[in-house]
């Protein structure tokens, strides 16, 4: 499904020139669960947002589908992020004066569904996630915990093939950390593709496949669960 071939990338800063990603080559095959571990300032986040259309490589090339995607117009990358692919940030991100309901309308409305069914399928992720009773609330008017959730249906809205989750659990308590993790682990098992990035080992290992990012690089001691051997194996 998703393929990296050499991407590396280098930001410009102050006091000189960063190597967030150094040669990445990786692939990742429909419906896996892989988690992507390392230490604050290796490159994950470089390496999801990448993965997702978001930050062109400097070098390499990144396909989805077998579609090279920054070889797309910006038009056709949208569209492609827009039909294909689900975010999950530790930030949620949600707009601050949109309801919980108009937030998980907002991918919905630009994929052109009518307004009756934008506010029907808006409705019933709310409910599937236990939300039901929290429709017309705004973000500061949820629980750190509710948020995600909100984010969660927002991000299913579309009935995404891949999500990219971001440090999903990075501002939940152990107990809703354990709840998100449920709901990717359900996305995984329906037939999703779920890549997770994390910092936290414990919940690395409730992954189908674990690879390990270090200085820019996909360590070599790449971890397979016993019993889950993947389809894919990273070329390093």
């Amino acid at each position: 499904m998703i393929k990296a071939d050499n991407i590396t990338k280098r930001y410009q800063r102050r006091e000189g020139p960063v190597l967030a990603l150094d040669g990445v080559s990786m692939e990742i095959a429909e419906g896996e669960f892989v988690s992507i571990m390392g230490p604050s300032g290796c490159g994950k986040s470089t390496l999801l947002l990448t993965l997702g259309c978001l930050i062109r490589p400097s070098e390499g090339k990144v396909w989805l589908d077998g579609r090279s995607v920054y070889d797309l117009s910006h038009e056709e990358a949208a569209a492609l992020r827009l039909k294909s692919i689900g975010f999950v940030f530790q930030t949620f991100n949600l707009v601050p004066y949109l309801t919980a309901l108009e937030n998980v309308q907002l991918p919905l409305y630009l994929s052109g569904l009518p307004p009756a069914r934008q506010h029907a399928r808006a409705e019933q992720l709310l409910h599937q996630v236990g939300l039901g009773d929290r429709l017309s609330h705004k973000p500061s008017e949820l629980s750190v915990g509710q948020q995600q959730r909100v984010a969660l249906a927002r991000t299913l809205a579309n009935e995404p093939r891949l999500i990219l989750a971001d440090e999903p659990t990075g501002n939940l308590d152990p107990a809703l950390a354990e709840e998100m993790l449920d709901h990717l682990q359900e996305l995984h098992q329906e037939g999703v593709t779920v890549v997770m990035v994390t910092h936290d080992p414990r919940l690395a290992g409730r992954a189908q496949r674990q690879l390990r990012l270090v200085e820019g690089r996909v360590n070599a001691a790449e971890t397979v669960n016993a019993g889950q051997a993947g389809a894919v194996q990273a070329r390093l």
